[in-house]
């Protein structure tokens, strides 16, 4: 294993922080009366207090990933354990992230929210990763390295063989986005996390599973830290319903989900040698997630074109290295047809 001290690596006020003890924390066994939270006695169905730890969620997703618990993290979407892996790990005014562009966005909000510098390398015209550029961009400031496997927005994966040689010649963390890893053939790097000790995997039940707006977001890293996370989280991140709902869709609805995952991957050959065939399509991505990045002419134009006959999609037009592009979701395959017309008519 890549072995790196944890740790040595976190902030010395987190290390030393006494974290907020709820009620929940504070007993863990099995009572008829509760009296000890505050709480309204009345029965709403929600006038108790959630379980700060999401138990009974986290044994079914440590199911389906292959993780135990203690490897597992849930937050208020991918975009909670971001800000909180930079809280963690990244000291204002002085460490610095490292984030490979064109990528999601929320890395960098997070980052500058936080006063935590940023460094910045480009993917290659293929969008993979530049890895001696990006060894030569660490410094003893940095911290974390973001990377998205399938990117956003590009939508293709990260070389296997790239991130391995970050991950083994790096003395910080890495961590891996894996949003869209269930639209792919690729095994998740969760299942690699016995080979490297700063390896850290984020992904979400937004995207496959259609959970969207319940906002759940799966940390998997090694125990020492989720312990870390676990002690600045706010007590009860994620509430009742939503630990409810989505308990009852990953077990009611597993086959469903995979039907429609192997749906909108079809869908995703279909729709792009669609838009292979428009005469104003430049170039159409390689895509292993749920969208495909599009070159196309006038893409600005074309999108405000789109937008006057009811269809939105996303102008990525002004990010570096997607010059007149156009990422376009994966629909059903009616909305999938329908764009294509309205293409065709422009």
């Amino acid at each position: 294993m890549k072995k790196i001290n944890i740790n040595a690596l976190a902030r010395e006020n987190v290390k030393k922080l006494q974290p907020y003890s709820s009620a929940r924390d504070d007993f863990q066994g099995t009572a008829s009366l509760f009296l000890d939270a505050n709480e309204n006695p009345f029965e709403s169905g929600f006038n108790r207090y959630p379980d700060p730890r999401q138990k009974k969620l986290k044994q079914v997703i440590g199911a389906l990933r292959g993780v135990s618990a203690d490897h597992l993290f849930l937050g208020n979407g991918s975009d909670e354990a971001i800000d909180l892996l930079i809280r963690t790990f990244c000291e204002p005014g002085r460490d610095a992230v490292l984030i490979p562009q064109p990528t999601y966005g929320m890395y960098a909000v997070s980052a500058a929210t936080n006063d935590i510098a940023i460094h910045s390398v480009r993917l290659t015209p293929d969008f993979q990763l530049d890895t001696k550029g990006v060894l030569q961009a660490i410094t003893p400031s940095t911290r974390i390295i973001f990377l998205c496997s399938p990117n956003n927005p590009s939508g293709n994966l990260l070389r296997i063989q790239d991130i391995e040689h970050l991950l083994s010649e790096v003395n910080c963390l890495v961590v891996v986005d894996e949003a869209y890893i269930d639209f792919s053939d690729q095994a998740s790097w969760s299942e690699r996390l016995s080979e490297f000790e700063n390896l850290i995997v984020l992904q979400t039940l937004s995207k496959a599973w259609g959970l969207a707006g319940l906002r759940i977001g799966i940390c998997i890293a090694h125990p020492e830290v989720i312990a870390l996370l676990n002690k600045i989280k706010p007590p009860y991140n994620i509430n009742s319903f939503t630990q409810a709902e989505a308990l009852r869709r990953l077990t009611e609805r597993a086959i469903e989900t995979r039907e429609q995952v192997n749906l909108l991957r079809q869908e995703r050959i279909q729709l792009s040698n669609s838009l292979k065939k428009l005469k104003s399509v430049r170039k159409v991505f390689p895509s292993d997630a749920n969208f495909i990045l599009v070159q196309i002419d006038h893409a600005t134009e074309v999108y405000h074109k789109l937008v006057s006959k009811g269809t939105v999609v996303r102008d990525r037009s002004g990010v570096v290295g997607c010059a007149d592009c156009l990422r376009f979701t994966i629909g059903t395959p009616e909305e999938n047809s329908l764009l294509i017309d309205q293409l065709n008519n422009l």
